[in-house]
């Protein structure tokens, strides 16, 4: 994923945006809480800030913020910014630019990580959930090439897993390059730039019964 925002990555772990964080055990435990995560996708997004801003951001109390930003400093997730950390106040950065979820942690067999799993993963779906809503709400604000250039697909098919996977690391890869690449508008031209927007891409793929 080349926006940056915590999120499940399983395939190749070279497709991860540079300066990333591949989860460990430990550190799972210490970011598998929702407002630990939604503090830590609003630093990616939104850049430095501090725990009072945070507060009011995502209508949590300060002391909250200030309590669940140090948890994350703890743990590497979040750092100061020395560069606006001057006054009273305390600002934070997020330290990496995206989250690795590695598959090894599905087969830890310490019942505190797989809680944290269940925790770390159902966020994130509700994050997409939001996302998705989000636009839709919000689709007639944006130009009518943008409502033809979104995208909410869904497709079936008859895999392996062992495909499955293949499938995953194709189009991590297809992303990583798209990220990664100038887009082919002069890039010296500001009008041209000025048309670039942040797009956020959500990939889910995972078995169903046929009954369902």
């Amino acid at each position: 994923m080349s926006e940056p925002q915590p999120t499940a990555q399983h395939p190749a772990h070279e497709n991860a945006p540079e300066n990333s964080r591949v989860l460990d055990p430990r550190s799972l435990r210490a970011l598998a809480h929702p407002l630990r995560i939604q503090l830590l996708r609003a630093l990616r997004h939104h850049g430095p800030a501090t725990a009072s801003q945070l507060a009011d951001r995502l209508g949590e109390s300060s002391g909250a913020t200030s309590y669940h930003l140090r948890q994350l400093a703890t743990h590497g997730f979040v750092e100061d910014d020395p560069e606006r950390g001057k006054g009273r106040e305390r600002w934070w950065k997020a330290a990496h630019q995206g989250t690795v979820f590695d598959e090894s942690l599905y087969r830890n067999p310490d019942p505190e990580v797989q809680g944290a799993v269940e925790v770390f993963l159902h966020e994130i779906a509700n994050i997409h959930t939001q996302e998705v809503n989000t636009y839709l709400g919000t689709r007639h604000d944006w130009d009518d090439k943008w409502n033809g250039a979104s995208d909410i697909s869904d497709f079936t098919l008859s895999l392996t897993a062992e495909r499955a996977r293949e499938l995953n690391e194709r189009i991590h890869t297809l992303i990583a390059e798209y990220g990664t690449t100038a887009d082919p508008a002069d890039p010296a031209d500001p009008a041209d730039a000025a048309k670039a927007q942040r797009v956020r891409m959500h990939l889910h793929s995972f078995p169903q019964h046929g009954t369902n």
